[in-house]
């Protein structure tokens, strides 16, 4: 391969995931499919239809990747969640920060992606400080007090830490019959209890829940397949172009938004370059755009005060500072981390779950309360 074949490469990599990510902010902003709203719904009026849109997304992509996996296309190992340290406690510290403050937020990052292209401005607010407090995550002030508290807590494994390497290596089974029997079992199982519910059946939320779950599973296939190099012609090691993390990637939010904002200022560094989380970041907001343009439901949103905006605020540090401390937000780890059946994923959704319950109540104590 020549340096402008590679060239061309990277860049259909990029056009893809741009195209991807703009459908998800179409997609999202068109069925109100939402994480924060699907908790906040189950434990304020005990509506359980959006949980399952979510549960619908999570088995699609789960029982795709397992399906990625038994072809061969793509391994857990390959991924940006790939790690023979199963790093519970910061999963668990990082998911419930995460949880507890896309309540706060009124959405989680890809949610106030979309609302931001619809011209919700608080949300471009939350979007910001999200990236900023990302990015000092990673290598920031945050990071220094991320790297030396939670994440020296972890559990060491003969191979990779998610549940597919488990079962081969307990089971004789091969790596990718093991991956293949977890996932189908796990994702059959979530499929099953995500349609049980009549209501979960129509059209607009099979629409949420299977056109997130594809999308997902289409941006493992970008980064994973077509942009994996057995061989890199020049450096001669195994690579997946246009990557931050030289790994394969899906749909994640939290850190591309702190890409995002060093990209753009430090425009002029030519170490600089475009990869697969900032043009998704940009596919979300033009797609919700879009969507909301034609529609007729762009308007411009404003904070109601003070108060709004200290809560907006509150929350966007704390889904900046979890969700990297967590290695995903609610749609990095709850959809595409799953889909890998990740130990840390599992962890990390589970306390996002935790973190948004105490929030909701919260806040329905501050209403009582006032």
């Amino acid at each position: 391969m020549t340096v402008e074949e590679l060239a061309r490469l990277g860049q259909q990599v990029l056009w893809a995931a741009f195209l991807i990510s703009f459908a998800f902010g179409a997609l999202v902003q068109r069925t109100g499919f939402c994480t924060m709203g699907a908790v906040s719904d189950v434990v304020a009026m005990g509506d359980s239809t959006r949980l399952r849109q979510w549960g619908l997304a999570a088995a699609t992509a789960m029982l795709g990747f397992a399906a990625f996996s038994a072809a061969g296309w793509l391994v857990t190992p390959q991924t940006l969640y790939a790690s023979n340290r199963w790093l519970w406690l910061s999963a668990l510290a990082g998911g419930a920060l995460f949880g507890f403050g896309m309540v706060l937020a009124s959405g989680c990052v890809s949610k106030s992606l979309v609302r931001a292209g619809a011209g919700n401005l608080k949300s471009l607010v939350v979007v910001i400080v999200t990236g900023i407090a990302a990015f000092a995550t990673l290598k920031g002030i945050t990071a220094v007090l991320r790297v030396s508290t939670v994440d020296r807590v972890g559990l060491e494994f003969a191979g990779n830490a998610d549940l597919g390497g488990l079962l081969a290596r307990t089971s004789g089974l091969s790596p990718s019959a093991a991956a293949l029997l977890a996932g189908g079992l796990i994702g059959a199982g979530l499929l099953l209890w995500a349609l049980s519910s009549p209501e979960a059946r129509r059209p607009i939320n099979l629409a949420a829940g299977f056109g997130v779950g594809l999308l997902v599973l289409a941006m493992w296939w970008t980064t994973g397949r077509l942009g994996h190099l057995a061989e890199h012609p020049q450096t001669l090691e195994e690579v997946w172009l246009a990557t931050n993390s030289t790994r394969a990637e899906g749909l994640s939010f939290v850190a591309p938004t702190g890409y995002v904002l060093d990209w753009l200022m430090f425009f002029s560094d030519a170490s600089k370059r475009l990869t697969v989380g900032i043009v998704s970041v940009a596919g979300v907001l033009c797609g919700s755009a879009a969507m909301a343009l034609a529609r007729r439901d762009f308007r411009w949103e404003g904070f109601g005060g003070t108060s709004d905006l200290g809560h907006h605020l509150t929350g966007a540090v704390l889904m900046g500072v979890g969700g990297v401390t967590a290695l995903g937000c609610s749609i990095g780890q709850g959809v595409t981390g799953l889909s890998t059946l990740s130990l840390t994923s599992i962890v990390a959704v589970a306390a996002m779950i935790g973190g948004a319950v105490a929030a909701v109540k919260y806040q329905v104590w501050r209403v009582e309360r006032s």
